[in-house]
């Protein structure tokens, strides 16, 4: 594989950028939003981190890059999603096809749903190729062994035969990377990709993805739950909650100076292992509301244990930036240091 080097030029400008994302879903109980005005942006070279707990619009936020909503019920009702100077919103059917898997790669949560059961994981990962590329099967299939190898698959030759169902937890994750990653994508998305694995294979997972994100020089857009795999990863964080981002930080100066108070409470349910006496695990009360209960206002007020005025919960507080880079939904009790 060719290391991929790039100028300073290259690693400040924006490769993905998402301004005013909204997202709604058709239910039963009528048409209720998913994600409410969200903006971020991912520079080429970086790792940035979409953190918050199951049911804030992570996932969705990802299969909206990729425009992979389920159709008809989900749409894209607001902003604009710019990659490599494309407005992806405004591409055909067949010119998003280009974009998705080609420049940009997805690595999905649950690699036994990701995979196809009745096909051979070298026949998964040569689609890849003969999608994206003027080849030949015979020459996709070289380059789905060749994929195997770079994932650190043993004897690729041969698990190219097989099918999902043989191969263990960890080495399924490594095949959904290999077909994430086949055509060298710019942007790698991976959503929660060391759900369901054990410790050791979770780092394992995640040296993998760091070492192939730096030799293809590509970002990542990282989403999970997992505040150390944060730290251990990320250059800069996004925290979302209900649909929002109420936080957006450099890792470290997250970790260091936290201004709103569901990123305090995530931070502070992390078991400590520092010889500090025991105490009991923080956690935060309640549940992320449902679609169909939120309010306009600070979403975060009912679990807070803080008291909001009818204003604070009803008007909606502005996103602003408090120091260089450090964003914050300014709501005026949620957001004190």
């Amino acid at each position: 594989m060719t290391l991929i080097l790039m100028t300073e030029e290259e690693k400040t400008d924006s490769l993905l950028e998402v301004n005013g994302l909204s997202v709604s879903f058709s239910t039963d109980e009528g048409e209720v939003q998913a994600l409410d005005t969200v903006d971020f942006e991912v520079k080429h070279g970086q790792t940035l981190g979409l953190v918050g707990e199951s049911g804030c619009g992570k996932s969705v936020t990802a299969l909206s890059v990729m425009r992979l909503l389920p159709r008809p019920i989900g749409k894209i009702t607001g902003g604009s999603i710019h990659f490599g100077g494309k407005d992806l919103l405004k591409l055909t059917p067949n010119e998003m096809r280009q974009v998705r898997g080609n420049e940009i790669g997805m690595i999905f949560q649950e690699p036994m749903n990701a995979l196809n059961p009745v096909r051979s994981i070298g026949d998964q990962i040569s689609e890849s190729f003969l999608l994206h590329q003027d080849i030949t099967p015979k020459e996709a299939w070289q380059k789905s062994i060749e994929m195997l190898e770079e994932v650190g698959i043993p004897a690729p030759e041969n698990r190219v035969f097989e099918f999902p169902h043989q191969l263990s937890g960890g080495m399924r994750q490594r095949i959904v990377i290999a077909i994430a990653l086949a055509c060298r994508p710019k942007l790698i998305i991976a959503d929660e990709p060391t759900t369901a694995l054990d410790v050791t294979v979770q780092s394992q997972i995640l040296d993998l993805l760091q070492s192939l994100k730096e030799k293809l020089g590509s970002s990542v857009l990282l989403i999970t739950h997992d505040l150390g795999v944060i730290a251990e990863t990320c250059d800069e964080v996004c925290v979302m909650y209900a649909g929002r981002m109420v936080e957006r930080a450099p890792v470290k100066e997250l970790f260091a100076s936290p201004m709103h108070a569901y990123t305090r409470g995530l931070l502070s349910s992390i078991p400590r292992l520092d010889g500090i006496p025991k105490t009991e695990l923080s956690t935060i009360d309640g549940m992320v509301p449902s679609l169909s209960e939120l309010n306009s206002g600070c979403r975060f007020a009912p679990r807070s244990g803080l008291e909001h005025s009818t204003e604070q919960i009803e008007k909606r507080a502005p996103f602003i930036e408090v120091n260089s880079g450090h964003w914050v939904e300014a709501c005026p009790v949620c957001s004190t240091p």
